[in-house]
């Protein structure tokens, strides 16, 4: 294996490795365990996930989204942001640019750091699932926002033991065979909430995660009467805007708003992947 070119970029604290993969660098078969292999953290460059930019015939790019075990994900919020800022950066596609997902074309625009996305509607919304009580939870509801996502809102935030629980309904019969993830929700005051997330695929609490706050967000207007946009303060620290149009329980034209950083460009060498 020849060295591979890589950006390590994150989003509001998830971080990922973006590869140029349109000349098939990469093959399919080896994606997932090349992304297992070189999200390892300390033995390797480390991430939540990989994105491979491919070649599209209907859009300006396509994209394969890995998370750090291995399994592809049909979308990731936070990592289309970098995606967009990558391509347009790397002159794979204008600044405003639609690409190709798992779950649909994906429209963005980059605004400097600040990255946008248009996601996909939700679907399969479900409220008041009942759940053995874990926590002292006031709700737990469900939305698919590209991803499974399950909201539960609760008053303390800060003493949930995320991981235990978060692992729990994540693989709860309920969710099976494809799992969820896990966001745990408070509203702080007028439009602000705040969410921690436990990531399927990653198996732990990450600092951020776009589709969890947008699901987040959307249960939150559901339940609270917040309206658009809504500022997501994530575990990083960094706020999220989510902006979106609703009627009744419908909600479209949904947007993720939020900073890019560039961490670093590299060469990735064959003993990353001992």
């Amino acid at each position: 294996m020849k060295d591979i070119e890589f950006w390590k970029m994150n989003g509001s604290g998830n971080d990922f490795i973006i590869i140029d993969n349109r000349d098939t660098i990469i093959k399919e078969e080896q994606m997932s365990s090349f992304s297992k292999l070189v999200c390892r953290r300390r033995v390797s460059v480390g991430a939540d996930g990989v994105i491979f930019i491919m070649e599209s015939k209907t859009c300006d790019f396509a994209w394969r989204f890995y998370n750090s075990d291995g399994s592809e994900a049909e979308m990731c919020g936070n990592g289309s942001r970098c995606a967009a800022r990558f391509a347009y950066l790397n002159e794979i596609a204008p600044k405003k640019m639609r690409f190709e997902t798992a779950v649909g074309p994906i429209s963005a625009e980059v605004l400097g750091r600040r990255v946008k996305v248009m996601l996909t509607d939700p679907k399969h919304l479900k409220i008041n699932i009942q759940l053995e009580k874990l926590l002292d939870w006031e709700s737990v509801d469900f939305i698919n926002t590209g991803v499974p996502h399950v909201v539960i809102r609760v008053k303390d935030l800060e003493n949930i033991p995320i991981k235990e629980v978060g692992r729990k309904i994540r693989f709860h019969e309920i969710f099976s065979p494809e799992g969820t993830n896990v966001n745990f929700m408070k509203r702080m005051k007028d439009n602000l909430i705040e969410v921690r997330t436990y990531e399927r695929g990653v198996e732990d609490e990450t600092l951020a995660c776009g589709t969890g706050s947008i699901a987040s967000a959307l249960i939150s207007s559901l339940r609270d009467g917040i309206s658009s946009p809504v500022d997501v303060k994530t575990r990083g620290g960094e706020i999220l805007k989510i902006y979106f149009k609703r009627e009744g329980d419908n909600f479209f034209d949904i947007w993720l708003e939020g900073d890019t950083n560039i961490v670093y460009k590299g060469k990735l060498y064959r003993e990353a992947l001992l």
